[in-house]
């Protein structure tokens, strides 16, 4: 498993994994910063009514955490050049103060002539994928 800086990525290196733990603070202040104030996201009684497990995280917030963990690896948010997922699972984040443990994964799929490199990730809750076919495009440093 290779752990090189991305300017010197080649295909295969893995970025290192993160872990990352979501609270019902954490989706206040989110709510508050991309004003998404769906009650799905706060209101345990809605939640349950719409048949979720629960008050979940918003997808969003789980895909940031995912290009958090490429721009961390790159060095440089502005050299993510673009990122695409599917939200497929939700994120139940239970009212304990403890919330949800995501663990986070990257590794190049693709290093181009242009300087630019894949990066596919996985963000898994309780074992589970919760983002389809998540990727970033960088540019190398």
């Amino acid at each position: 498993m290779s752990r090189l800086p991305a300017s010197k990525a080649t295909l295969g290196d893995e970025l290192p994994a993160k872990q990352v733990r979501v609270k019902r603070d954490d989706l206040v202040r989110y709510a508050g910063a991309s004003l998404d104030f769906n009650p799905i996201h706060w209101n345990e009684r809605f939640a349950d009514e719409v048949g979720l497990p629960g008050v979940i995280a918003h997808g969003m917030l789980t895909m940031a955490l995912a290009n958090e963990l490429v721009s961390d690896w790159v060095g440089d948010p502005g050299a993510v050049i673009e990122t695409t997922t599917k939200f497929t699972r939700p994120v139940p984040v239970p009212n304990d103060g403890v919330g949800a443990l995501l663990e986070i994964t990257g590794k190049v799929t693709e290093v181009r002539e242009d300087g630019t490199a894949k990066v596919s990730v996985t963000v898994t809750f309780e074992g589970q994928t919760v983002l389809g076919r998540p990727t970033a495009t960088v540019k190398l440093g």
